[in-house]
């Protein structure tokens, strides 16, 4: 199952694409739609709709993982959210793409083991379960870390296991704080 997270923005928007192999999930791709914020906010939608399009006609995943709107106290900033969303929903809805949606606490339940996890302690889960060899752009790591919610809750809440040939998740993140405190005691 091919599973495409993303991460509404009217400024920068995450995506990323993971797929399970039997009981192993596979970094795809990621990355991030930068929008120019001096554009007109049609401008940037319209831009949404054509990249993430793309994106869709592209891999062709199977599911859609976005997340559900929260509580903002910025009215402003929760109506710019929204039409974001909402042009995610009709693109994905447009390609016949299967929509899940997940909220913002239990994404971070389920990739670092708590509901107020920090966006740096999700990248770094998300670069450990996935093998990568740096973590992503925040908005990217959220993309992935909704589209890896998918595939647990899609599989029976299994347990996600690195396609990697680096070795598990955890074997991973132990050596990410490794390197990240070594990094510190240098003065970095």
């Amino acid at each position: 199952m091919l599973t495409l997270g993303v991460d509404p923005g009217t400024r920068h928007l995450g995506w990323g694409l993971v797929k399970r192999n039997g009981s192993r999930v596979v970094h795809v791709a990621h990355g991030v739609i930068d929008l120019d914020a001096r554009q007109p906010l049609a401008v940037r939608l319209r831009r949404i709709d054509e990249r993430l399009g793309a994106l869709i006609e592209e891999y062709r995943p199977d599911v859609g993982s976005v997340e559900t709107l929260f509580f903002f106290k910025d009215a402003s900033a929760a109506a710019k959210l929204g039409h974001a969303r909402g042009v995610v929903l009709a693109a994905l809805a447009r390609y016949d793409v299967a929509v899940a949606e997940y909220a913002p606490a239990h994404v971070k339940r389920t990739i670092a083991g708590r509901g107020q996890a920090t966006k740096d302690q999700v990248a770094r889960m998300v670069t450990a379960l996935l093998a990568l060899d740096a973590p992503p752009r925040s908005d990217a790591a959220d993309a992935l870390a909704l589209a890896l919610t998918h595939l647990r809750a899609a599989h029976g809440g299994a347990p996600l296991s690195s396609g990697g040939n680096r070795g598990g998740g955890k074997a991973r993140l132990r050596a990410i704080i490794a390197e990240r405190g070594r990094r510190q005691g240098q003065g970095r």
